[in-house]
């Protein structure tokens, strides 16, 4: 399936602001089932970008705007094939677990074993994972168990658009049972990776569309999980949708939790309140859109808008009419 992708970040300031350093994370990767054709990334005021890979295979873009400006617009194009991935079993062997140690032991999977920033262990974790005996192997195989642990997370936590912010720990999740996709992965992170399963961050997007009924919010990035498994490789769930990866994800950057993968983040000079918008429009599509100046304008920016308004209402009405 080709999908266009279209990311849209604009950061306003209260007064002009100097020398902004930023870090881009848009560019979907190309490996296993997806392959990116075309990447443009456009940025006004206008700065002369550069880019590198880093240890895990993300693509990041970064630039520097020394001269004084209200506001920093980003905007994000690709052209992304993704196929449908490979059927998996409904369980593994009464061996997975031996064979999962010993996959451990033989190559370096550290990063995605131990605690990290946002993806660490608490008392309201542990108390979560009593609910569901999550916190012992016994029992299932490590499919059925990954399996079983992405439905009762999905279960037992409402999505709530914005009820947490993206530096909110998992603790304000586990105590109000609500958050977002963020708040979904980083908890089931945590849990999987003390089960000894090497787990790690996966940001990007989600193509919604009316066959499926997913929770995560329309017009922002996603993210998900992925767990190493035996003679798999590495598996992806969606706990925010109670789903397995499909063709429907795309994959933009994977890391130990959301602070190796934040699709921006920088620092500028100057003492000013930032107001941050971000619109993220995936279409299924065999050409992508070019890249325009003139979108960062207020007046093309409330036209994007617009239109996603107009196609929630419509998705709305077609809805209640089935």
């Amino acid at each position: 399936m080709f999908y266009a992708i279209r990311h849209f970040t604009r950061y306003r300031y209260s007064r002009p602001v100097w020398q902004s350093m930023m870090e881009v994370r848009m560019h979907p990767r190309s490996e296993y089932a997806q392959r990116c054709f075309t990447f443009q990334l456009s940025v006004s005021p206008r700065a002369r970008i550069f880019s590198y890979g880093d240890h895990l295979g993300n693509l990041i873009h970064h630039f520097d705007i020394p001269e004084p400006h209200h506001q920093l617009t980003i905007i994000a194009d690709a052209l992304v094939d993704v196929d449908a991935p490979m059927d998996l079993p409904q369980s593994l062997g009464p061996e997975a677990w031996d064979d999962l140690d010993a996959m451990v032991e033989e190559d370096d999977y550290w990063d995605m074993l131990m605690p990290s920033h946002f993806a660490r262990p608490s008392p309201e974790l542990e108390d979560f994972a009593r609910e569901f005996g999550a916190g012992q192997r016994d029992g299932q195989d490590p499919l059925a168990l990954l399996r079983s642990l992405n439905s009762n997370i999905y279960r037992s936590l409402e999505y709530v658009k914005e009820s947490t912010s993206v530096d909110s720990p998992i603790e304000d999740a586990l105590r109000s049972r609500q958050g977002v996709c963020q708040d979904f992965a980083h908890i089931m992170i945590a849990l999987v990776r003390n089960l000894r399963i090497p787990c790690r961050y996966v940001s990007g997007y989600l193509y919604h569309d009316l066959l499926h009924e997913d929770r995560s919010a329309e017009g922002a990035t996603h993210a998900w999980v992925e767990a190493l498994l035996p003679g798999l490789g590495w598996i992806g769930f969606d706990p925010t949708n109670n789903l397995l990866v499909g063709e429907r994800h795309i994959r933009t950057a994977i890391g130990r939790d959301y602070a190796d993968v934040a699709p921006t983040s920088g620092t500028m000079k100057g003492a000013a309140q930032t107001d941050l918008q971000v619109r993220v429009r995936v279409t299924p599509s065999e050409a992508v859109l070019p890249p325009d100046q003139e979108f960062a304008s207020d007046e093309e920016w409330s036209r994007f808008l617009l239109k996603d308004q107009e196609a929630e209402q419509l998705l709305a009405a077609q809805q209640q009419q089935q």
